[in-house]
């Protein structure tokens, strides 16, 4: 299902980080949180990337 999800800001590809259960956007610098298996692509639950 990873390959169907693409970035709400950019539209770019998104890669998986396990470790902190999110979906990680380089391109917009945002990594949106996965809950309950459900991924949150809210702009406004996103946090930054350092």
């Amino acid at each position: 299902m990873l390959e169907s999800l693409v970035c709400p800001v950019t539209h770019a590809p998104l890669a998986y980080d396990a470790a902190h259960q999110e979906l990680v956007s380089k391109a917009a610098g945002l990594a949106f949180p996965i809950r309950g298996g459900i991924p949150i692509m809210l702009v406004d639950e996103a946090r930054q990337l350092d």
